[in-house]
């Protein structure tokens, strides 16, 4: 699975369990740290677990597995490392304070609607 789809599946998979206000970043210019950073904000610890659960099974039936995952017990936020993909999930308060958005301002955004329209390889 290349990365764009990669991208897509996660982005997908967290819409669809709800995920609010969803940015996706775009660093591939700015830094070899990753391609892309998705950044999503749960309702709650359940919800931000639920959503990582989701995450993790979807791309691991496509044989993909995280390189780690921070922050799952306190679930504030939660962070899902696949190298290329980097997902980001906050709780509102957490997510205002850290402002990743903020911190990568220089980096372009990819659209949303854009990505989650297009048809996801299986």
């Amino acid at each position: 699975m290349d990365t764009l789809q990669k991208l897509k599946t996660a982005l997908k998979v967290a819409l669809d369990k709800k995920a609010e206000n969803p940015v996706v970043i775009d660093l591939r210019e700015l830094t070899t740290l990753s391609d892309y950073f998705v950044v999503l904000s749960a309702t709650s610890d359940t919800h931000a677990r639920t959503i990582a659960d989701e995450i993790k099974k979807k791309l691991k039936e496509r044989g993909i597995l995280p390189l780690s995952v921070e922050g799952y017990e306190s679930a504030n936020w939660i962070l899902i490392d696949y190298g290329d993909v980097i997902v980001h999930i906050f709780r509102p308060e957490v997510r205002e304070l850290y402002n990743l958005e903020s911190l990568w301002m220089d980096a372009p955004r990819v659209e949303v609607s854009e990505l989650v329209s297009e048809e996801i390889q299986a």
